[in-house]
């Protein structure tokens, strides 16, 4: 295994780590929410460190390729449903990325059931950033609606982006 890859099972393994602080601190500022915040943004964090090694040493994999977006789709996912559970993340903007995830895998392996890899795209990686991003605004300061307001629009509107990019440049894979 690689050590790009071990980094990588190491995001996967912080994921339960980081549900268990959030709970704990139970959407409140306070010791925990900050421990939850500094989890995420380690593990986030690893996201960047695994893709540079992966490139810049020649250890990319498929083992990697398939984990990597899995580590990062859990990670985010993990976070809204625990702000969603405490209303600070409403269950439509958490459906729209779940849609757009579901729905960008889905198109990835019917392109490669027809021999075509479809790369992550510019906007997926500003997609990704913003919302690693704009949880960790949410941990940093709790509670402020306005805040969290302005975070869900980013979220949502880059979501959306990146899904629509996405399938405008790689339509073609479901017709042909």
């Amino acid at each position: 295994m690689t050590t790009a890859s071990k980094i990588t099972l190491i995001r996967v393994l912080m994921i339960p780590l980081y549900l268990v602080t959030m709970y704990l601190s139970g959407g409140n500022p306070g010791m925990w929410m900050y421990i939850s915040l500094a989890v995420f943004i380690v593990a986030s964090l690893t996201d960047f460190v695994d893709g540079y090694i992966a490139r810049h040493y020649n250890q990319t994999t498929d083992f990697g390729k398939f984990l990597d977006p899995l580590a990062d789709k859990l990670l985010v996912i993990s976070a809204m449903s625990m702000f969603c559970e405490w209303g600070a993340f409403p269950a439509w903007a958490l459906m729209i990325v779940l849609t757009r995830e579901f729905a960008v895998t889905g198109l990835r392996l019917v392109a490669v059931q027809k021999g075509t890899v479809i790369a992550a795209g510019w906007s997926g990686k500003v997609k990704t950033a913003s919302t690693m991003v704009g949880l960790c605004v949410m941990m940093a300061v709790p509670g402020i609606e306005i805040l969290n307001g302005i975070v869900i629009f980013i979220i949502v509107a880059t979501t959306l982006y990146s899904g629509i990019e996405y399938f405008a440049q790689n339509w073609k894979c479901l017709w042909d």
